[in-house]
């Protein structure tokens, strides 16, 4: 693609509108700035597109929405789904509803029916409604925790989850099939709504939602008694969290909720935080300074799209507030639920745990003790609900519990993707129920890593952005992949998984495997010592990522053995 040649053919070809025309017409002459618009399409990866917003081929706009949805709308076509209809749901970000529509009107112009929801709400609500409604898909417009420059647009299929293989790669042969702009279909929306193709739904999947999350509470008589006595405080970041986490607190008996003021409305701007990422402590900064004035015993954050939830508690001990990780909740949430659900006898015998590989490995001990299988997925929540629909299918097991280390997680089966609304409400009652035995989370925390292992977990990132980013993300991945490392900081490399090329080598006897997943661009490594590392790009952002786990014997010994395996695959990274 010759980048300023399209950049010509959208500053005077009358599909385009003024307000387009004027934005590019401001980068005229930067020649830079109109290769980075359009060098390429932006890409319709495997979850859908996520972008900057702004005018060009390689941006997120009313353009390059539409010909995704064309796109989706004619695989629709060829399956012969359009009758069941697509639900669409939007959260906080800029241009968000605006996308949301642009999907929604060219959909119907393609004759396939539509359920919108008329304002802001979080994605797992949208993964609830395709259930709920029996759609063939849905769309949420989100760039979930992106900085307030980026806005997306996920993909979920008719089980929930969303869009794996062999759909995803179908789906994206039709988006790029889709070389013309007029190509695209739309239609006036005064005219979609009145051929009662374009139908808004709202208060009665939302009730529907709630009653599913208020059946998986276990305890319910101990929140009645404990709730009263917990002090919560809580940000969605202006984001989509603020009514559903509120309500459900509510409706469970929470009386004592804290809402950071101004981060309760919804904007896209973000205006308080650089990045409304809840695995960001920065991003806590107004709500524990809240929780500091009310005594609060934990502080929860949403992020934009309400599906990954992070953590703080106070440690009564040093009167503190302790940061949590992905995992670490996680843990909190996990054991919770499998000690309870074994006291009240609805622990599954054929229960499963899913995670995924970068995740931390606590939960291989704690799965152990109750007897629960754990299957490890590739990274991608969506990965996670599909094994849900696989059990389904063939009754193998029955999904207990789901988490990854980027902060998200589920409980129950109503939606097929993380949901930070479900995962309040379970800390919620873990809270409620370590109050009743005069513990708080750091002790029950305490507790997990002295009865299971001090493990300790850590992801750094290194940001490239535009092509040149791209370019040496991949040679830092190829050159790794070609010239395997014997040892990692002092530690020898026991396994390594190339799960592009789908093999596992056993580094002691040289022996070859498969890894038994799906193809990904992913680099891992097994240590000595209960250690691990893992190398991936991210599919959502111009980054490179390296998460690292190790096993200590306690845990002054377990920070030393992170640091030193973190500077040592820093230096590999060169």
């Amino acid at each position: 693609m010759d980048a300023e040649k399209t950049y010509q053919f959208w500053l005077e070809d009358s599909y385009f509108d003024e307000e387009t025309k004027k934005e590019l017409r401001r980068i005229d002459g930067d020649e830079k700035e109109i290769k980075e618009r359009f060098y390429r399409d932006l890409e319709f990866g495997t979850g859908g597109l996520r972008g900057v917003i702004g005018a060009g081929t390689n941006r997120m706009n009313i353009y390059t929405v539409r010909k995704a949805t064309q796109g989706l709308a004619n695989f629709i076509i060829k399956e012969r789904a359009q009758s069941k209809g697509v639900a669409v749901a939007y959260d906080s970000r800029n241009m968000s509803e605006e996308f949301a529509d642009e999907a929604a009107l060219c959909l119907a112009a393609n004759g396939i029916q539509v359920y919108i929801f008329p304002s802001l709400r979080p994605t797992p609500i949208l993964s609830f409604a395709v259930r709920e409604l029996q759609c063939t898909a849905g769309i949420v417009v989100t760039a979930s925790h992106n900085p307030p420059e980026y806005n997306g647009y996920k993909v979920y299929w008719e089980d929930g989850g969303q869009i794996t293989a062999p759909k995803d790669k179908e789906i994206i042969g039709e988006v790029n099939a889709i070389t013309d702009y007029k190509m695209v279909k739309t239609m006036k929306k005064e005219d979609a709504i009145a051929s009662g193709i374009y139908r808004v739904i709202g208060e009665e999947i939302d009730n529907r939602y709630m009653e599913e999350l208020k059946k998986l509470v276990l305890h319910p008589e101990i929140i009645r008694k404990e709730a009263k006595n917990l002090k919560i405080v809580y940000t969605p970041l202006n984001g989509t969290g603020n009514l559903p986490v509120r309500r459900v607190l509510s409706e469970l008996g929470f009386e004592n909720i804290y809402v950071v003021k101004e981060q309760e409305a919804p904007d896209g701007n973000f205006p308080t935080v650089s990045y409304p990422n809840p695995e960001d402590k920065d991003a806590f900064a107004l709500a524990l300074q809240l929780a500091k004035e009310v005594d609060a015993d934990i502080v929860l954050a949403t992020d934009p799209d309400a599906d990954r939830l992070g953590v703080y508690a106070k440690d009564t001990k040093t009167g503190e507030y302790i940061a949590f990780t992905g995992n670490m909740s996680g843990m909190l949430i996990l054991e919770y639920q499998l000690a309870q659900r074994k006291a009240i006898g609805t622990l599954p015998k054929n229960g499963a745990v899913v995670t995924t590989i970068v995740s931390g490995k606590m939960a291989r001990e704690i799965t152990k003790a109750y007897q629960v299988e754990l299957i490890e997925t590739l990274t991608g929540f969506k990965y996670i609900g599909e094994q849900i629909k696989l059990f389904e299918k063939n009754g193998s097991h029955e999904f207990v519990f789901g988490y990854e280390e980027s902060y998200g997680c589920l409980v129950g089966t109503h939606a097929r993707d993380k949901d930070a609304i479900v995962a309040v409400m379970a800390l919620g009652e873990t809270a409620a129920y370590c109050k009743s035995r005069g513990m708080t989370l750091c002790d029950k925390m305490d507790e997990l890593f002295k009865d299971y292992g001090y493990f300790k977990e850590e992801l750094c990132t290194i940001t490239l952005k535009g092509q040149d980013g791209a370019k040496r993300i991949e040679a830092m991945m190829e050159n790794i992949r070609w010239d395997v490392p014997k040892e990692i900081g002092g530690l020898p490399v026991m396994q390594f998984r190339d799960y592009q090329k789908d093999v596992k080598i056993d580094m002691t006897d040289g022996k070859k495997s498969i890894t038994g997943l799906p193809k990904s661009n992913v680099l891992y490594f097994e240590l000595e010592k209960g250690a691990w590392c893992c190398i991936r790009p991210s599919g959502t952002e111009p980054k490179i990522k390296f998460y690292i786990g190790v096993r200590g014997v306690n845990e002054e010994d377990a920070d030393m053995r992170l640091r030193s395996l973190t500077k040592a695959l820093e230096k590999l990274a060169g």
